[in-house]
């Protein structure tokens, strides 16, 4: 479960101060948010399922619903919380069709009663803290007192489809035909308008993957996934033989243990029609399956119910940037949702930053400063 995103890092003092901030106020500001009140938006739940590889992993064979559907049906009797007090349901999803239906459906099969209501929302990579935002939003409105806030994704199922645009004038428009560009063009794009070798991909993945490796052996995941009961093909290359093998996905299977430079270096380039080739399975993310939630309400409610208090939400900020590099949105995200706090980078203690790829992942933390030894402590996408 991602610990900070782009809702928690913050700008340098420079910009803070060329825009009235002082040294003064942003000590306030840090005292702020360490207060606590009985109206901030708390989480009290965070769990996710394993992440596994799409076609390949534990959750290969299993349906986008069936997987919504067990994790909310073995997630929930966790929570503290009975199903009936959930008074919204929002999950950010990509590409799954009729996405809306499908967790209403799921939510129903688990439990929830049908006075509580559910909402899709999709803003690709960011579409779980989008629903997140919307959650945080409606409860410190006084909308809500118990929200749901989930994503998932069965890229095994549901890859990414490739858009096909009517419109003439959308065809004739640069920005708008990058638009529907597969994400490894955009890596390749944003590698050569910023001269982001591939040595240095390399090396931001080796360090990802590494650092993954230590968290998962050291066992820093386990609290922090909840096992699902599921089934795959035994023989999934012979499409005559039905027969399935009964397991229980409970531990990530992509990340690459015992790697090595020289590892990296030999990797074959994984999208060789576009720009340099620059990147490669192992300094790019992979397509995965799996699913995550956070149980949301205000502090007083909270109280109320006798549960532990994880973390407060406190700001989320939306930017947009080219088609061609949409891999950069951190740069413009993080300084305004960080001025927005009063906070600089620096009072950050830890940083979840969305890796992708090795290309976007190095030209964040270069351009924006950050220290990488703050910054997935744990591994990342890559």
């Amino acid at each position: 479960m991602p610990r900070l995103a782009a809702s928690t890092v913050t700008p340098t003092m420079q910009l803070l101060k060329s825009r009235g901030f002082a040294t003064s106020s942003v000590r306030q500001s840090l005292e702020k948010l360490r207060q606590k009140n009985r109206n901030d938006v708390v989480i009290t739940f965070a769990k996710r399922t394993a992440l596994t590889r799409a076609k390949k992993g534990g959750f290969r064979d299993t349906t986008s619903d069936t997987l919504l559907h067990s994790f909310l049906s073995t997630a929930m009797p966790l929570t503290g919380v009975r199903a009936s007090a959930v008074q919204d349901i929002i999950a950010g999803v990509c590409h799954t069709p009729s996405p809306a239906y499908e967790v209403r459906a799921a939510a129903l099969a688990a439990g929830f009663p049908d006075t509580t209501p559910v909402e899709a929302v999709n803003r690709l990579c960011s579409s779980g803290l989008m629903a997140v935002r919307h959650v945080s939003d409606s409860i410190a409105r006084g909308e809500l007192e118990v929200g749901l806030a989930v994503g998932y994704e069965s890229m095994s199922n549901h890859p990414r489809p490739t858009p096909v645009f009517g419109s003439e004038a959308i065809r004739n428009h640069a920005a708008s035909v990058d638009c529907a560009k597969p994400m490894g063009w955009t890596s390749e794009m944003l590698a050569l308008d910023y001269g982001i070798s591939r040595e240095t991909q390399d090396a931001y993945g080796l360090v990802s993957h590494n650092r993954a490796s230590a968290a998962q052996k050291s066992g820093k995941f386990k609290s922090e996934i909840i096992p699902i009961a599921t089934s795959v093909l035994v023989d999934p290359k012979d499409p005559t033989n039905s027969a399935q093998e009964e397991l229980t996905v409970h531990e990530d299977d992509g990340i690459r243990h015992g790697l090595t430079m020289d590892k990296m270096r030999a990797a074959k380039p994984a999208f060789k029609d576009y720009g340099e080739s620059r990147s490669t399975g192992p300094n790019s993310s992979q397509v995965t399956d799996g699913a995550a939630m956070l149980l949301m309400m205000p502090r007083w409610k909270a109280e109320e119910l006798g549960l532990d208090v994880l973390a407060k939400h406190v700001a989320t900020s939306v930017v947009g940037c080219k088609p061609r590099v949409m891999g950069v949105g951190p740069v413009y995200a993080i300084p305004k949702v960080l001025e927005r706090a009063g906070i600089t980078k620096d009072d950050v203690d830890l940083i979840e930053l969305n890796e992708a790829f090795g290309s976007m992942y190095a030209y964040c933390v270069e351009t924006l400063g950050l220290d990488n030894e703050k910054v997935n402590v744990n591994g990342g996408a890559m």
